[in-house]
């Protein structure tokens, strides 16, 4: 069935439950998993009067949230090791969270994305946008929400 599922992670309580529903899935399918954190780019704002960090202090930033992102994916790699599955541990650095997450399904050739919707609703779901929508919106392969 499935054979190999991308899960999209950034760590939350919530995600989690998605990690382990992805590593759940593959275990009863044989499948493997692709865990993906997705890194945003450090804000630069072009604005007079706003403040502005040196190159050296943006590139320190962006590497700690790099630094998060490995440990989030390598957490998942090792939950997945005790489970019998085979995980590759992926980070990709893009401010367009949700055009990462379906590009890494068409890199690693998943067949599933499976990712956690964080149930916004109302006007909050209006003005936040929705990552997991527009990720249902675009994917070309299956996408199994949890929540």
């Amino acid at each position: 069935m499935y054979k190999k599922i991308l899960v999209a992670t950034d760590g939350s309580t919530l995600s989690k439950k998605a990690v382990r529903g992805a590593i759940g899935l593959a275990a009863a399918t044989g499948g493997s998993v692709v865990a993906l954190y997705v890194v945003p780019r450090y804000p630069v704002s072009y604005f007079e009067g706003s403040i502005t960090l040196d190159s050296t202090e943006i590139s320190r930033v962006e590497k700690q949230w790099t630094d998060k992102g490995r440990e989030v994916v390598e957490r998942a790699q090792r939950e997945a090791e005790a489970a019998g599955v085979q995980l590759k541990a992926v980070t990709a650095q893009s401010d367009l969270v949700a055009e990462a997450i379906v590009s890494a399904a068409k890199k690693h050739k998943c067949d599933l994305i499976t990712m956690a919707s964080h149930g916004r609703k109302g006007i909050k779901r209006l003005l936040l946008g929705s990552e997991t929508q527009h990720v249902l919106a675009n994917s070309t392969v299956p996408v199994l929400v949890l929540r």
